[in-house]
């Protein structure tokens, strides 16, 4: 244990931070095409790279835990506390470098994070108007339903569906 762990550690933490904007623009670029097949494929490998993050979350908490130990501080310290109390120049600013780059990251992937569920949400009421479009009658009141208990519908009223996705 030590700064050395802590530091790889921290660069495999950032990998998958990585990871998780790149499957971000993935399930993004699926959504703007429309290609709503990949999507529930694309949101289980973001689900994975998510839990990998927390797992590896965890193992950086005790290398933190260990390194403040060893350090001198408090065992609950930040990456912020340890640029305080580092020993050595050196290792201050690699861990600088460090916080800097969580902080970039994780900045993006919020951004994608809440571009990709405003279009969720544009596709979900898209598709409840279309729904809603379709068991309405000519005069845009609501399909009825016949003696039999089907829906009456109206052939003569042209419909549109884009079968593609």
């Amino acid at each position: 244990m030590g700064m050395h762990e802590l530091s790889a550690l921290l660069w495999r933490e950032r990998d998958l931070l990585e990871v998780l904007l790149f499957k971000l623009e993935v399930e993004q670029l699926l959504l703007t095409a429309g290609k709503t097949r990949w999507l529930p494929r694309a949101s289980k490998e973001t689900e994975q790279v998510s839990a990998a993050i927390r797992d590896l979350g965890l193992a950086r908490t005790v290398e933190v835990s260990a390194v403040a130990h060893e350090w001198g501080a408090p065992e609950e310290s930040t990456i912020a506390d340890l640029i305080e109390k580092s020993p050595e120049p050196v290792w201050a600013d690699i861990l600088d470098s460090h916080l800097s780059g969580f902080t970039e990251l994780v900045a993006q992937i919020q951004v994608a994070r809440d571009q990709n569920l405003a279009l969720l949400r544009e596709a979900n009421r898209s598709t409840q108007e279309t729904i809603a479009g379709l068991s309405l009658d000519a005069d845009g009141t609501p399909g009825t339903y016949n003696a039999s208990g089907s829906a009456a519908t109206r052939s003569d009223l042209s419909r549109l569906l884009d079968e593609e996705g």
